[in-house]
């Protein structure tokens, strides 16, 4: 098993615990942490609908500027790069330290490896979180759930690669890498951390309903075994990436086409 780093570099200042504290409450604040509560007061805001949870929808990808195909392109663009923004903190933050985001394994330095490896990961885990969407998604414990709203112009399938991808990213790099190494930092045990961010990656996703909450928390604590196995982020970034791009891309092309997938 590859031992992941959770020390400073050498010759560099180790900040304060406390300081340390701050800087996770801060960075979780700016990103999936501020969606965990999104996510709680969204779910909260379906439940007391007079509609059944199977007949709401959750919109992954909408537009943001209908009947304008080019403004919705500037606006797509924008939250993509606004999406990556955490991580790019992040990996200030490790610099400022004396380290960097390949420290995390986040870099391309074993790309067939990581290819390789997120391709089976995704292969894995794709088929059985669908299977659970489906299943919660009839029995009424999760919303439907629509990976795509945008308009059919040229850019949209681009426009959902990308967001795949930043989504990929940003989850990676700070729930597994990131939140992984802080942690170990204060002294979590082993199960404590796994357990700490596979909450918090079902928690952002609690606004689709129980089966998002529950497949991507068991997803969380996935991820993060193999994190600590390999010691990298970028098979989980594969990986994620491929997952949602199927998930996007396919909900596009097949919407209203075949029988068996939920349409809002």
């Amino acid at each position: 098993m590859t031992t992941v780093s959770t020390e400073p570099e050498p010759g560099t200042a180790a900040p304060s615990r406390r300081l340390l504290v701050v800087e996770l409450l801060i960075v979780l604040g700016l990103s999936l942490g501020a969606s965990g509560v999104s996510a709680l007061i969204s779910f909260l805001g379906s439940l007391t609908q007079p509609i059944a949870l199977g007949h709401q929808v959750a919109m992954l990808n909408g537009s943001h500027a209908p009947g304008r195909p080019w403004l919705d392109l500037v606006w797509q663009v924008y939250y993509v790069l606004r999406g990556l923004m955490p991580v790019a903190l992040v990996g200030y933050l490790l610099v400022r330290e004396g380290s960097s985001l390949r420290q995390l394994g986040f870099d391309l330095r074993h790309k067939l490896g990581d290819l390789g490896r997120g391709a089976a990961v995704a292969a894995a885990i794709g088929g059985s979180g669908l299977l659970l969407y489906l299943g919660s998604q009839a029995v009424g414990a999760n919303l439907t759930v629509a990976p795509s709203g945008l308009p059919d112009v040229w850019w949209r399938i681009p426009v959902l690669v990308a967001s795949a991808w930043q989504n990929a990213i940003l989850e990676e790099v700070i729930v597994v890498g990131y939140l992984l190494r802080r942690l170990g930092r204060l002294d979590w045990g082993l199960p404590a951390m796994i357990a700490a961010s596979a909450v918090l990656r079902g928690s952002y996703h609690l606004y689709q309903g129980l089966g998002g909450l529950i497949g991507n928390t068991v997803m969380g604590v996935v991820f993060c075994l193999l994190y600590r196995r390999w010691g990298r982020v970028m098979p989980l970034v594969v990986a994620h990436a491929l997952i949602d791009t199927v998930a996007f891309v396919g909900y596009a092309l097949l919407a209203g086409h075949v029988s068996w997938l939920p349409t809002a």
